[in-house]
C-alpha cells in the first residue's frame, strides 16, 4: 500500500511541476499584462494544488499535512483576491489589455457609460 501511495504521490508532485513550468513559459510567451497575469493565476492554483496533495500524500496523516492543508487553504483564498487586485490597479492605472476586437466599444465593465453632463 505504500508504494501505490509513493507512486500517486510522484504522479501529483510530476503534474504539479509540470504545470509550474507550463505556466512560467506562459508568462513569458503571453503579450500583456492581463493574459500573463492569467498565466501567473494557472500556476498558483493548478501548480501549488498539485504540489501540495503530493507533499500531503507524502506526509501520511500527521501534524505536516495539516499545517499543508492550511498552507493550501491560505493561497487558494489570497491568490484570487490578489490577482484581481492587480488587474483593478492595473485598469486603474490606464492599463488596457490587448485585443483582436473589441466588442465593448471601449467600455470596461463597471465604469458608467451614460454622460452625466
Amino acid at each position: 500500500m505504500e508504494q501505490v501511495i509513493d507512486i500517486v504521490s510522484w504522479i501529483f508532485l510530476v503534474a504539479g511541476g509540470l504545470f509550474c513550468v507550463i505556466g512560467t513559459v506562459g508568462m513569458i510567451r503571453m503579450p500583456d499584462m492581463f493574459t500573463r497575469l492569467h498565466a501567473a493565476s494557472i500556476v498558483d492554483t493548478l501548480g501549488m494544488g498539485f504540489l501540495m496533495v503530493g507533499m500531503i500524500l507524502q506526509a501520511g496523516f500527521t501534524l505536516v499535512a495539516a499545517k499543508l492543508i492550511i498552507i493550501v487553504a491560505l493561497i487558494l483564498l489570497t491568490s484570487p483576491v490578489a490577482t484581481h487586485a492587480l488587474a483593478q490597479a492595473a485598469l486603474h492605472a490606464g492599463l488596457r489589455p490587448k485585443l483582436d476586437h473589441d466588442e465593448t466599444g471601449g467600455h470596461i465593465a463597471g465604469e458608467d457609460t451614460s454622460s452625466n453632463s
